[in-house]
């Protein structure tokens, strides 16, 4: 029996020329590029994301992820004296962190970085991954009492594609102006449009919460398996404010605002209604959103689970068709690129 298409991981590729991975954010913010695609008449509208609040239908509510990027990339020495370099995925509990480590290392290694801060290799992962525990002056840390130290000495982890050094500007860019929960290693990139005024303008005139989702590093992983429901679905933490509740509670249709405010709402919609905990969904044309009606978000890697994403809102063969428009208008995709809006 033939596996349908939109199965298929193969499916989900795509070639993109190099020139339009963005690699620096537009300026100003909102003046990325927004393709809208309305699926009530399937039309497409080319516009740039200043006008975003004249396509948002009157009666939808936004929701916003609220999760702030730490400077998780940190460069550090071995015992012998060999170069580092870690990234922070995500905390664990209080003391244990997931790490993934560039250069070899054993349990009981210990590397050292600057301000004191030592970490020490507890395990090594099948996936790749550590866990290690962050010390200070021999003192175990919790994982908030790490945050303020890496605030100083690391780097802004900016994603694999973009292929340059962190610098400056990317401490502010790179981290949407509603920005508050500290704990994710990557942007919720569609976020990143906003200015303070013109968030100020939607958030005054939309009813809108916030959900955070602390976004790990998984969400670049491409899927590897040929079959995309064999994809594991990466974990990561997720809280739901009181508003954000109210209203998935209620019969207000949901505009969300990125891939990851999306698989929050419909975590908490499909899993029990908990606030909190750890949101592994993924969606794709086999398991489409149930309470999400409207989504913003950016252009996505070739394969990835965020592409699928998509495709579960439009299916697979519209999905292909607006990236292939894309690509020929000349979007700037991933990260620091242009943005969709799914009505």
């Amino acid at each position: 029996m033939s596996i349908q298409k939109e199965l298929l991981t193969q499916s989900y590729d795509f070639t993109l020329p190099s020139e339009l991975i963005a690699t620096h954010p537009a300026h100003p913010r909102d003046h990325a590029k927004l393709l809208v695609y309305n699926r009530a008449d399937n039309t497409i509208t080319h516009t740039y994301f200043y006008e975003l609040e004249n396509f948002l239908p009157q009666e939808c509510a936004l929701i916003f992820n609220d999760t702030k990027v730490i400077k998780a990339r940190l460069f550090g020495k071995k015992t012998s004296g060999g170069k580092i370099e870690l990234l922070i995925n995500r905390a664990l509990n209080a003391h244990d962190v997931n790490v993934y480590i560039r250069g070899r290392v054993k349990t009981g290694s210990e590397l050292y970085f600057d301000a004191a801060l030592k970490a020490v290799v507890k395990e090594l992962r099948e996936d790749g991954s550590r866990i290690v525990n962050f010390y200070r002056n021999e003192a175990l840390l919790r994982f908030e009492e790490l945050l303020p130290i890496i605030e100083t000495i690391g780097h802004i982890p900016l994603p694999p594609y973009i292929n340059r050094e962190d610098n400056e500007e990317d401490a502010n860019e790179y981290q949407s102006v509603f920005a508050k929960e500290e704990g994710a290693v990557a942007a919720p990139t569609a976020s990143l449009h906003f200015t303070p005024e013109q968030h100020k303008r939607i958030t005054q005139k939309f009813k809108h919460a916030y959900v955070t989702l602390h976004v790990g590093s998984g969400t670049f992983k491409p899927v590897e398996a040929e079959v995309i429901t064999q994809h594991p679905m990466h974990s990561e933490y997720y809280a739901i404010s009181q508003e954000a509740k109210e209203l998935l509670d209620s019969k207000t249709p949901i505009l969300c605002v990125g891939t990851t405010s999306t698989r929050t709402v419909e975590y908490y919609a499909k899993h029990g209604k908990k606030t909190a905990g750890e949101a592994n969904l993924f969606l794709h044309p086999h398991n489409q959103p149930s309470r999400v009606n409207h989504l913003l978000t950016n252009f996505h890697l070739p394969k990835s689970t965020l592409l699928m994403l998509v495709a579960s809102f439009i299916g697979l063969e519209k999905t292909q068709e607006l990236y292939a428009e894309a690509i020929k208008k000349r979007y700037r995709f991933y990260s620091y690129g242009d943005a969709m809006l799914i009505l």
